[in-house]
């Protein structure tokens, strides 16, 4: 349905504010370029106005902390359909790309900088030429959609294209305009579509096998140690790190990596995902306390407790193997990605699987007593 915004001063007689509008969407454009942040603190802008060089110009080029592509286009003076179709072309063309292409474009938008290094200053973590635009979104910035154009984006979005809208509309105040947004998709969906979905050079897909794979970030915001001692994951800093906890029930088979290390652990999940101020951990005399009073071996983006957006989120986890980081396991072609949690449907997560299973004899073990209970 359309989504529209209203905003209302706070007062015994609220007053609603009246619609504006922008004098261009190039100015709103010079404003997303300035505070990246109106569409996502968590992406980096890469390049504007990309020549595709046989179908037109991208608007703006944003990458993902995993490295998934964000194509923005913003509807200017098309129509609705007109901007989907449009940025479906730019896609096929985008998907094309490697490491070197991007790097290209982004060296055209900043005058020279390397995006390998400003990658790593941004996010915190190297840049993985690998899996550069393995995968891409496409995100529309409109100030309306009609009704046709929405069940389009729904029609992609049921067949894995990762496709999703930015509503803007401009309020007039005495002070200025304001700006407001919503989204018409949550964005967490449309990341867990991207990030299970390959693109490009790396087409093969295959039935997803039911395990999930997670990536634990090791270091000073939290601590492998404490996750086996405590039985549990977790993931903050931002919606895109924590939002994908979600898709984690009770039951689910995790195998987890540490980035830099390798594969640590295989575990059985058995609750569902809770803020970090909610979620309680017993101490040394066996008393439930608040997990932050227990937890010192890692900050937790303890900052950020009281921030539903940035807050850290806690999955609890019965272990039924793990190894230390110094005998973590890591072989040539093992899957990889930097989303917290992730249903990976490419032929490299099976083979994956396959060779954990034989890596932790703990969990063979387990299967096969678990396999003989009545």
């Amino acid at each position: 349905m359309p989504v529209e915004h209203s905003i209302w001063r706070v007062g015994d007689q609220p007053q609603p504010l009246s619609q504006g509008a922008l004098p261009s969407e190039l100015q709103l454009e010079n404003m997303i370029v300035a505070a990246p942040e109106i569409l996502s603190d968590e992406w980096k802008i890469i390049g504007r106005q990309v020549n595709t060089g046989i179908c037109g110009r991208i608007d703006l080029l944003a990458v993902a902390p995993d490295g998934t592509l964000i194509l923005i286009e913003l509807k200017r003076a098309r129509t609705p359909r007109e901007v989907v179709g449009q940025a479906l072309d730019y896609a096929s063309w985008l998907e094309q790309l490697d490491a070197t292409d991007v790097a290209r474009i982004y060296s055209n938008f900043t005058g020279g900088r390397d995006l390998a290094y400003d990658f790593q200053v941004h996010f915190g973590t190297p840049l993985d030429e690998d899996t550069l635009n393995e995968s891409h979104q496409i995100v529309i910035v409109a100030s309306s959609l009609d009704a046709s154009t929405e069940r389009v984006v729904d029609y992609l979005n049921a067949r894995d294209i990762a496709i999703n809208i930015l509503f803007f509309q401009v309020f007039d105040t005495d002070q200025g305009q304001l700006l407001s947004r919503a989204w018409l998709l949550d964005p967490v969906e449309t990341q867990v579509a991207a990030s299970t979905t390959s693109t490009g050079r790396r087409r093969e897909r295959e039935p997803w096998n039911g395990e999930f794979y997670v990536s634990y970030g090791h270091g000073s915001t939290r601590s492998w140690d404490e996750a086996v001692r405590y039985g549990f994951i977790c993931g903050g800093g931002g919606s895109w790190y924590s939002g994908t906890l979600n898709l984690l029930h009770s039951d689910d088979r995790i195998w987890v990596k540490a980035p830099g290390y390798g594969f640590v652990g295989v575990g059985r999940v058995t609750g569902e995902r809770i803020a970090a101020t909610d979620y309680r951990l017993p101490d040394a005399s066996g008393e439930m306390k608040p997990a932050l009073e227990i937890l010192k071996e890692a900050s937790y983006h303890r900052e950020f407790a009281g921030d539903p957006a940035k807050s850290e989120y806690f999955v609890p986890v019965e272990w039924l193997d793990t190894v230390g980081l110094d005998h973590a396991i890591q072989q040539a072609g093992m899957f990889g990605n930097q989303n917290t949690v992730c249903r990976p449907t490419t032929p490299g997560w099976s083979e994956t699987v396959d060779r954990l299973k034989q890596a932790f004899p703990n969990f063979s073990a387990w299967i096969a007593t678990t396999s003989t209970l009545p």
